[in-house]
């Protein structure tokens, strides 16, 4: 069951979603299509990072990179509280373009967990600056707060290092479920596709992508979902547009996931 609350308040800047989660909810294995920065705000995380296992505290910077699986539960009982922004990977290759003057293939954050109390600093300025309606700060303050992470992000925890690339047969069977995760697609049918049997595709998309093609497409249609209903779709609506069973069967999957309901999501879009 679910303690505690994770909401998704509105961001005033492009390309950059944020979250603010107290909670002692354990979130399964998942992967998130931005980067995400973030700073542990009270008690402590642990979580099998796609960068081996880690542990956060309080004052603790944590990060994730585009499409990297990992989970997260608290350390104790009493849950954890943390502050999260997610931003869209544009966002960080331009600034990596602009930092060293070339057009880099593949940007990585270095670290799961950081103590960089600059960092930190930077991490709170920027999310008062994108979130918090009553600072009534202007565009420029803000471009200038995203600009000065980056730049620190940039520098101290960054490589251009190439990452992985999949193999075809897995990175088709992928383009399938996320051209449209609402499809009935059966492992079959993706099997047959790839030119593999059901079991060599089953393994190799797992290892690959750190999740298998059932709790992949799950994936795909919450943030399928969660896209629909941003832009006013009714909560039925949206859940059978993303192949959800029905209105329950997506609640449970946001829940599990993102740890916050459908309803309390598009409440929280509709201030926007």
């Amino acid at each position: 069951m679910q303690r505690g609350r994770v909401q998704m308040p509105r961001c005033a800047i492009d390309g950059v979603e944020a979250t603010i989660a107290e909670t002692a909810h354990a979130f399964p294995r998942h992967s998130h299509d931005g980067f995400g920065i973030g700073v542990i705000v009270r008690g402590g995380q642990r979580s099998a990072s796609g960068r081996g296992p880690v542990e956060a505290r309080v004052d603790d910077v944590i990060t994730c990179n585009p499409g990297e699986v990992h989970d997260g539960s608290p350390l104790d009982e009493r849950g954890r509280a943390w502050r999260m922004l997610y931003f869209a990977p544009s966002l960080m290759f331009d600034a990596a373009g602009e930092l060293t003057l070339t057009a880099p293939r593949a940007v990585e954050l270095t670290r799961p967990v950081a103590h960089d109390p600059v960092l930190k600093l930077l991490f709170e300025r920027l999310f008062a600056a994108a979130v918090d309606e009553a600072a009534q700060v202007d565009d420029l303050a803000r471009e200038e707060a995203l600009l000065a992470l980056l730049a620190h992000v940039g520098a101290r925890h960054t490589t251009m290092r190439l990452l992985r690339q999949m193999t075809a047969p897995i990175a088709h069977a992928r383009a399938r479920i996320d051209d449209d995760p609402a499809s009935a697609l059966t492992l079959a049918d993706l099997a047959a596709e790839a030119g593999m049997s059901r079991f060599q595709l089953l393994r190799s998309f797992a290892h690959e992508l750190g999740l298998p093609p059932h709790a992949y497409r799950m994936q795909r249609r919450v943030v399928l979902a969660r896209r629909l209903i941003a832009h006013g779709a009714a909560l039925a609506d949206a859940a059978a547009a993303a192949g959800f069973a029905d209105q329950s069967h997506m609640t449970r999957a946001f829940v599990r996931l993102l740890g916050v309901t459908p309803a309390s999501y598009a409440m929280a879009m509709r201030r926007r």
